[in-house]
């Protein structure tokens, strides 16, 4: 993600914050010995991995002695902060119920009762998502909202919900998608990726016209924002979702948090984030104050603030300069969202375990990470393991932002390419994405322009070593929609041909949400507009794209189009499994064929603006003694062999 805000205020209501968590432990005793908050709230016995590792906040608990019956602890880690005290279990053995835990000072006791939970199942039984899903991406701010969505959550820290004002929130929210189910099931999606729904407690800034909407700027990394819901919501649309034959991708971010979570009001040690220097009062006096000039505006922060550069090439240059690399890794992505340090091993075990928890309570099918390459590799590195080791089957994917495939591909688990092994099972195609906006205002000719620059990417593949684990893609929340600013239905043909593509060739596809009704925007002026609110999703909406009868003729018949095709890949062995061929662009032609036992699918693009003749000689090699081929988005049928005409900038997925 890409969005740079306003910084806030240091938040005066820690203890507040604190307090916001589930609560899933009660304690008891006398209470002179402060206990305000434990993460995880409670935890889960049979893990392979049998420690666990105790977040406690309360004020001076830093000191306090620590015992445990029903478990053995292992260490405890006293940190800077008085007000913290890191208490590392070994649960092996341990039952489920209540783990009574005493904190201590003197003659001063409190007995809290920390939860410890069954596994619904084995790690080894949570299946991830793989190539054969269609992975639909959504905003819950921007896509649906439910009758009952409260006007004010009382208790956040100030905030707006307006429509029209495309940098504050919209109010969207879990409930709202979750009414929308059978939606995502007729259009023939398998699984839903949400961008983040943690909360974001941030006020709004800029005067009032810019919001954590978005999702990235997390404030408690074990509550879902109230705005969009409660966990227990959380965990019905998931169970729902699971009903429908919908998987769910929870979106992730450890590179940072969000301004007002507990840790910056009081940080638990000075390498809990990198870079903390400028949150010194001392170092906040006007003589230290410069101006920051970021994408949305100028921020006044400290001169010791150090930003990232966003350049991501320096974290795999063989070359890269100490300075460029630590502006990379180390610099905080905005004033407002402190960069966490995974190299602290106390911080990246907490990161590690939430994944685990949230995986546990409430079934999510996998992660996306974002900004993944910002983050400590080595520390990163770690989680994948944890995960992998845990939960084999399951699935991570990795926003890696760069746009060659060799980067990407050194990114992925096991490659050949890195001496260090990241145990990033799917990486994220941003070569296919760049190459593809590029061929679309182009012919393709004979060498580079056009379809030449998608061929000249995936002859890449061998440098993965799992093309079926890299997520391809032609628009998402940090881009320009495929049909820009114009009138929706002008690039219809561009936009058939991108997703004819996208979901035949090797890889895993991933839409946004709305494309399939032709929705559009640019990020010229904000995000906002490449984030607009789903027709029909809130009350109001004269215009329903949740139905049929709601659509424009143009939109019903983009979505009829694709859902057409994407009921045809499902379960299709030939995408799934196929071998995959392409053919060097010829004559403005590019084919890329799948090929499983005898069956073939041929994706067959004319990338010009005038008709072309398909000479059927120049691919005989596909054709085994077939004799027809039906067109899947028509149910056109072709004799092999026969003179072809195809029209400009038409896309046929051919079967035989």
């Amino acid at each position: 993600m890409r969005k740079l805000f306003l910084l806030p205020v240091l938040s005066a209501m820690l203890l507040a914050a604190c307090n916001s968590g589930n609560g899933a432990f009660s304690d008891e005793g006398n209470g002179a010995v402060e206990v305000n908050r434990i993460d995880p709230t409670d935890w889960y016995v049979g893990m392979k991995d049998p420690s666990l590792q105790l977040l406690v906040y309360g004020q001076g608990i830093g000191d306090a002695e620590v015992s445990v019956k029903g478990a053995k602890i292992d260490s405890l880690v006293r940190l800077e902060s008085p007000n913290y005290l890191l208490v590392y279990l070994n649960l092996k053995g341990a039952k489920a119920g209540d783990l009574p835990i005493a904190f201590q000072r003197g003659d001063d006791k409190t007995i809290v009762k920390y939860q410890l939970k069954e596994r619904q199942m084995k790690g080894e039984e949570r299946m991830g998502f793989t190539n054969a899903d269609v992975l639909y991406m959504l905003m819950p701010d921007r896509f649906a909202q439910s009758e009952d969505h409260p006007a004010q959550i009382e208790g956040m820290n100030a905030y707006v919900e307006d429509r029209s004002m495309p940098s504050l929130r919209h109010g969207g929210d879990l409930e709202g998608i979750r009414q929308h189910l059978d939606y995502f099931n007729d259009l023939g999606v398998t699984a839903l990726w949400f961008t983040p729904v943690l909360e974001n407690n941030s006020p709004d800034s800029y005067g009032g016209k810019v919001s954590t909407y978005h999702g990235y700027a997390t404030t408690d990394y074990y509550r879902v924002d109230p705005r969009f819901g409660t966990n227990e919501d959380y965990r019905r649309l998931i169970d729902d979702a699971h009903q429908h034959g919908l998987k769910v991708v929870m979106d992730m971010i450890f590179n940072h948090c969000g301004f007002e979570h507990p840790w910056v009001a009081d940080l638990p040690a000075k390498d809990w984030l990198n870079n903390p220097e400028w949150l010194a009062p001392e170092n906040q006096t006007e003589e230290h104050m410069t101006e920051q000039r970021n994408m949305d505006g100028v921020t006044r922060v400290s001169d010791l603030y150090r930003q990232t550069s966003y350049k991501l090439t320096p974290v795999l240059d063989p070359y890269a300069s100490e300075v460029d690399l630590g502006e990379t890794v180390d610099g905080w992505f905005v004033p407002n969202m402190p960069d966490l340090n995974q190299r602290n091993p106390h911080v990246i075990r907490y990161l590690i375990q939430n994944s685990e928890w949230w995986i546990e309570t409430v079934g999510i099918d996998g992660i996306r990470m974002d900004t993944y390459p910002y983050a400590d590799r080595s520390g990163m590195a770690q989680w994948m393991k944890v995960l992998d080791n845990e939960y084999p089957n399951f699935n991570t994917v990795g926003e890696t932002w760069v746009t060659e495939p060799a980067y990407t591909a050194a990114w992925q688990k096991d490659s050949r390419l890195e001496k260090d092994n990241s145990y990033l099972k799917t990486v994220m195609d941003f070569s296919f994405f760049d190459k593809l906006n590029q061929a679309r205002y182009e012919e393709t000719d004979g060498w580079w322009n056009g379809f030449n620059r998608i061929y000249n990417s995936l002859v890449y593949d061998y440098l993965y070593e799992d093309p079926t684990h890299v997520m391809a893609f032609i628009e998402n929340h940090d881009t320009d929609r495929f049909l820009g600013d114009g009138y929706p239905g002008q690039d219809k043909p561009a936009l058939k041909q991108a997703l004819a593509l996208l979901l035949t060739i090797q890889r895993i596809p991933q839409l946004y949400y709305g494309t399939e009704v032709l929705m559009n925007g640019t990020k010229a002026q904000t995000d906002g507009n490449v984030r607009k609110d789903f027709p029909g999703g809130f009350k109001g909406d004269t215009h329903n794209c949740f139905t049929e009868e709601g659509r424009t003729a143009e939109e019903q018949e983009m979505f009829s189009w694709l859902s057409k095709l994407l009921h045809w890949r499902q379960g299709n062995e030939t995408i799934i499994r196929g071998y995959q061929t392409q053919f060097t662009p010829y004559k403005g032609i590019y084919v890329v064929a799948r090929r499983w036992h005898r069956n073939c699918v041929m994706t067959v693009l004319n990338g010009t603006n005038h008709e072309v003749e398909f000479d059927w000689k120049r691919y005989a090699e596909l054709v085994d003694g077939q004799n027809e081929a039906t067109d899947i988005l028509t149910d056109r049928t072709f004799t092999i062999g026969e003179p072809m005409t195809l029209q400009p900038r038409e896309a046929l997925i051919l079967e035989f």
